[in-house]
Order: structure tokens, then C-alpha cells, then sequence
């Protein structure tokens, strides 16, 4: 589904944020980017949705080469792809339901549909009654919980999560991996990026641990 093949990426002629990056991820799996802070991760996850581009080698996301995409092509991209930060990103001026909405709207999908969708969107991630409430009357797992929904919304085929546990408390982090847990189990192919020791012990899954740009262990 997702294939890098020899990726590196420079800044400034000779800044190494990637050197020589190849791996491929399946559909359906669950993957954690591992590293310290500046390893890495980001840098893969921004080279993913377009957001930067490669100085050498080659992105395919399924029959997609991404480096060659032209910018009009991105938003195609991009609606297969749902995206949760760190720092939650949610407008503050608008309710939960209305934050998740937001992502249809730009879309132009049809009235209908989006009353009929958003409320199950919430309610899959918990926080059905908190509709209402803007950003300022939500906890931290809350407000991630909302991102979570607004990122799922369109469905996604993959879901990426850049250091999604950063903001938030044991309990809470805890809370929102299990969550991505269950999005991967009903079919979406999960990245999680983290530098958090926690939730690395705590997942049985693939790692890809990154070190000053370079992959040093891909292990199941």
C-alpha cells in the first residue's frame, strides 16, 4: 500500500532529515515510527501526504507515485489519508460537531449527509455527548478525541497519528491508543509516530525505529 524506496530528504545541501529510507507498509497494518525527537518521523509522515517533497527516491501510495504529484492532484491524496497532531488543531470558534463537520463541508458533500454521518462519527469515539461544547470546555483527551473523529470522518484508508499522546496524561494516552487500536481493527492501516516509551512497551506491533534520519530496525 505504501512503499519508500530509497527516500532522503536535505535541507540546505546538507541537513540529512532522511537518508536512504525504504520500507513498505501493508494494508491493514498497524505501524509506530520510533525515534527521539529530529529522527525522522515527521519528516516521513509530511513526505507521505505531499506535504514536503523528496530530494532522491521514490513514494508510492498505492498506484500513486507521490513525489511526482502535481499540486492539483493532492487533495485525491489527501482524502485517503486522515491526519491527527499532536497540538489537536481544532477551530476554536466551533463546536465538536462542528469541527468534524468542517472536514465534509470542504468536501461539498450534501447537508444530509453530514447530519447523518458526524453523529456516528462521535459517537464511535466516545464523546457523543460533548457534541455541542467548544474546544475551551474539553479536556486534552478530548479535544484529541474530536481530532480523531475529524480525521476519520472521510473514511480514510490510512490513518496517521504524529505524536498523538504528547499532549496528554497517562489515563488519557492510554485511552486514545486504544482507540487507534480499534480504527485499525475496523480497517484502516494505522502510523503512529512517537518518541513516548510508554506507548512503545505497551504495543505489540511493527516498529521502525529512526535514528538522525536513518531507519536502524524495522522489526514485526
Amino acid at each position: 500500500m505504501i512503499s519508500f524506496q530509497k527516500v532522503t530528504k536535505t535541507y540546505n545541501h546538507k541537513l540529512h532529515a532522511l537518508e536512504k529510507a525504504s520500507f513498505k507498509i501493508q494494508p491493514n497494518e498497524f505501524v509506530m515510527l520510533v525515534g527521539k525527537s529530529g529522527a525522522g518521523k515527521s519528516t516521513i509522515l509530511k513526505l507521505l501526504i505531499g506535504e514536503e517533497k523528496p530530494t532522491s527516491g521514490k513514494i508510492l501510495f498505492n498506484s500513486l507515485e507521490v513525489n511526482k504529484l502535481k499540486p492539483g492532484d493532492m487533495p485525491d491524496l489527501r482524502r485517503q489519508i486522515g491526519v491527527i497532531f499532536q497540538d489537536f488543531r481544532l477551530l476554536e470558534q466551533k463546536t465538536a460537531q462542528e469541527n468534524v463537520a468542517f472536514a465534509l463541508e470542504v468536501e461539498g458533500r450534501p447537508q444530509r449527509e453530514i447530519e447523518e454521518l458526524v453523529p456516528q462519527v462521535l459517537d464511535m469515539v466516545g464523546i457523543k455527548d460533548k457534541a455541542n461544547n467548544f474546544p475551551r470546555e474539553l479536556s486534552g483527551g478530548e479535544k484529541q478525541r474530536v481530532a480523531i473523529a475529524r480525521a476519520m470522518i472521510n473514511r480514510p484508508k490510512v490513518l496517521i497519528a504524529d505524536e498523538p499522546t504528547g499532549n496528554l496524561d497517562h489515563h488519557n494516552s492510554s485511552e486514545v491508543i486504544k482507540l487507534l487500536i480499534k480504527i485499525n481493527e475496523l480497517g484502516s492501516t494505522v502510523i503512529l509516530a512517537t518518541h513516548d516509551k510508554d506507548v512503545v512497551d505497551t504495543l505489540d506491533q511493527r516498529r521502525i525505529t529512526l535514528d538522525k534520519g536513518r531507519i536502524i530496525k524495522d522489526e514485526a
